[in-house]
């Protein structure tokens, strides 16, 4: 999935859009972290769980209040994850990013961990 031309003028709907591409082309559209504990399931179990975050639609109120679509939970075969969204300076990854709107000034990372690891 492409970023397009042009993004959305709203900056939440930016972000959201943003990370909508992060996650549904981790690794490529975002930098990608997992967890041991992630890491230590089997890879079936990895594969589903990260098709289930590509694939997580059901924000709301509760769980998305910024609607921003930066963070969520999935479950496959009895394991429970959570996915998040940060923002890192290109200029300097070691710091938050000043406008996560901004692509050319955002790395997005996701991270994927098991529930109890959070």
């Amino acid at each position: 999935m492409s970023i397009p031309r042009s993004l959305p003028q709203d900056r939440a709907e930016r972000i959201r859009h943003l990370n909508d591409v992060a996650r549904r082309a981790m690794g490529v559209a975002s930098r990608l972290i997992q967890t041991a504990g992630f890491c230590a399931l089997p890879a079936a179990d990895q594969s589903a769980l990260r098709e289930r975050v590509e694939l997580f639609n059901t924000f709301t109120r509760e769980n998305d209040p910024w609607g921003e679509h930066d963070f969520g939970a999935v479950e496959h075969n009895g394991h429970r994850v959570f996915w998040k969204i940060d923002y890192y300076s290109r200029q300097d990854p070691d710091y938050g990013s000043e406008d996560p709107s901004d692509p050319s000034k955002t790395i997005r990372v996701l991270t994927l961990m098991l529930a109890d690891e959070y």
